[in-house]
């Protein structure tokens, strides 16, 4: 018995109404917005100062609003200055710039010469100290490292428009990860 699709006929309104059910049974299974804090509802994030060697005037300032601004928009904790249930705190210990790597790219510059391009890379590393006081156990001071590898014919504000941005975020997320989260 050979069937061509186009020779069954399904009720449009029927299939419809079964496909939302069928995701409402499905979203009610699973949900990826869980989160470990669930009895904590008020969070305090202090400023992270920029203790690194090489000083970005502005990264501290950006940083700590970011952190800030992640845990308050993704999250329902209320942000508080008095008896928080949890405290976020830290430093930014490291802010490098660093030669990496001549790059095997070549380009002809306007004189008849070969140009070979290099790399430079961006480190940013921030110790953090998180205290939960519902839930102690979970408390803890850690250390968050990343890097961005760039090409070294950027400005050093490209380099802080920019990759200064990618690597805070990557920090930021493995932060949020590791309190929200809990994994």
């Amino acid at each position: 018995m050979n069937i061509k699709l186009s020779q069954i006929k399904i009720n449009q309104p029927i299939f419809i109404g079964l496909l939302f059910i069928c995701l409402g049974f499905l979203q009610s299974c699973y949900s990826f917005t869980g989160s470990s804090l669930t009895d904590e509802k008020t969070v305090q994030i202090n400023e992270f100062p920029n203790n690194a060697a090489l000083v970005n005037p502005a990264l501290a300032q950006q940083f700590s609003t970011d952190i800030q601004n992640r845990f308050l928009q993704r999250t329902t904790l209320k942000g508080t200055k008095e008896n928080p249930d949890i405290l976020i705190e830290g430093e930014i210990t490291d802010y490098s710039i660093s030669p990496t790597t001549i790059s095997s790219t070549t380009t002809s510059n306007n004189v008849g010469g070969v140009v070979q391009e290099s790399q430079n890379k961006l480190t940013i590393t921030v110790k953090v100290h998180y205290e939960n006081k519902i839930h102690p156990d979970s408390s803890f001071d850690r250390t968050y490292s990343d890097e961005a590898v760039f090409n070294s014919s950027l400005s050093q504000s490209d380099i802080e428009a920019s990759q200064v941005k990618i690597v805070t975020d990557r920090i930021i997320n493995k932060i949020f990860n590791d309190i929200v989260a809990n994994w």
